[in-house]
């Protein structure tokens, strides 16, 4: 069912990083399932870029601020530190 009024600017945003996000999870999807090979990289390349593209744009747009973006990384690398083998 087609939503009868036109989605805002903001909620096209939204609705295209939503997509993005499911179009990266499926590409991380497939490597795991087939291997790194270099069909299924540039997928996740072209996806993960396609998603850093949205982000950007809310940044440009207001809808995120990038320190506060740049500020949440060390967060996020600690806890990687301390709960997975990525970082350590």
């Amino acid at each position: 069912m087609r939503i009868n009024n036109k989605p805002t600017w903001k909620q096209q945003l939204l609705i295209n990083t939503m997509e993005e996000c499911g179009e990266l999870t499926q590409a991380c999807s497939k490597i795991l399932r087939f291997g790194f090979d270099p069909e299924k990289v540039d997928d996740l390349v072209t996806e993960a870029g396609d998603l850093l593209c949205l982000i950007d744009l809310m940044v440009e747009f207001g809808c995120l601020a990038q320190e506060a973006l740049d500020n949440r990384i060390p967060i996020k690398r600690n806890k990687l530190k301390i709960y997975s083998d990525i970082l350590r």
